[in-house]
């Protein structure tokens, strides 16, 4: 999503905290780079060569390694000249816990690979390629509005995304989506006078097939709420089709989920606020509490702050490390601003 304007305020005012010097021109530029849609598009799959610098430690200057209920293995802060590279609202690995495909809340795909040193901490990130989305008609959307990729995830032979703005959740062939169109638009069963144009469908997920979900695509919203405050939320397939809820902690929002390989579900929430600054968290809700009707909730595996190495985060996988561990990555959406960072961290369960 793109962040309200109130909330771009409270984020450069957190920044101008942090970092000296920032004058109200780089306020402002900063600002238009998050409220402004980003001009151009991919018609062909276009080079995204990066800078990267290691990220060693979560909590600078401490060489502390465990936070809540996961361990931090490493992460990168990266930059591109090419200026499509930017706005990462989600991102799904390959098997091989190396190759990935990510959305951009632009209309674009971003694919490529992450690359580990000799103590498997991220190293780099190799052979990215951005392309640029195509619609239902086949077509490269002019406007934002009709193609504001917030969530993807990936299945035997596709790759979903769900989409705010004109709420939606497409299926895109696997190999061969970055030039395609969706073969098909799944029921999101959630109405769409309900989903707030700028906080809908930030999430989708892929259930384990051995649990109950039995595979079935699973969709949250960001911010779209019912009247008890609950944010809407669905399972679009499979033997318990139907609508759940989620338990909103205020002022939290959803921005990503991933299952654990035993079947639990993995909330990513991020918040904005004028004094608390940026912050993230992590909830773990049990699987099989996901059930049409149910309101989840969950325990917090993790939280943290403008203190840690964190920005504006909206996206997170599990992989199984070399350590037969899970192992979390997360990304972080810079809103094409000079004032955010593109970030990916990569922690362990602890358990």
């Amino acid at each position: 999503m793109k962040i309200p304007v109130v909330d771009v305020v409270a984020a450069c005012a957190v920044q101008a905290r942090t970092k000296r010097g920032l004058r109200p021109l780089a306020l402002l530029a900063g600002w238009l780079a998050l409220v402004l849609p980003l001009a151009g598009q991919a018609a062909e799959a276009v080079d995204a060569p990066v800078q990267v610098r290691q990220i060693a430690t979560f909590k600078p200057g401490s060489t502390e390694t465990r936070f809540g209920g996961l361990e931090f293995v490493g992460g990168l802060e990266f930059t591109s000249k090419e200026s499509l590279l930017g706005s990462m609202s989600s991102i799904r690995f390959r098997p091989d816990g190396k190759s990935f495909v990510s959305v951009l809340d632009t209309g674009h795909w971003l694919t490529g690979e992450l690359d580990h040193d000799a103590n498997g901490r991220p190293s780099g990130l190799s052979s990215l390629k951005i392309t640029a989305m195509r619609d239902a008609s086949g077509d490269e959307p002019s406007g934002k509005g009709d193609i504001d990729a917030e969530g993807v995830t990936l299945r035997d032979g596709q790759v979903i995304v769900s989409f705010e703005r004109r709420h939606r959740v497409d299926i895109y062939p696997d190999p061969g989506f970055e030039a395609a169109k969706p073969s098909r638009t799944l029921d999101i069963l959630i109405p769409k006078g309900e989903l707030r144009g700028n906080g809908s469908l930030e999430t989708v997920v892929v259930a384990p097939e051995p649990s109950p979900l039995k595979g079935a695509v699973l969709t949250i919203a960001e911010r779209s709420v019912d009247k008890q405050g609950r944010l809407y939320a669905a399972i679009l397939e499979g033997p318990l089709k139907g609508q759940f809820k989620v338990k909103r902690d205020e002022p939290w929002d959803v921005t990503d989920g991933a299952f654990l390989p035993g079947g639990d579900l993995l909330l990513l929430e991020r918040r904005f606020s004028f004094i608390g600054g940026v912050g993230m968290r992590i909830r773990r809700i049990a699987g099989d509490s996901i059930k049409p009707g149910a309101v989840i909730d969950g325990p917090v595996l993790l939280e943290a702050d403008q203190n840690d190495q964190i920005d504006n985060m909206e996206g997170l996988d599990v992989v199984t490390g070399p350590d037969g561990r899970p192992h979390l990555i997360l990304i972080s959406d810079d809103n094409h601003s000079i004032l955010q960072r593109n970030l990916l961290l990569k922690f362990r369960l602890a358990e």
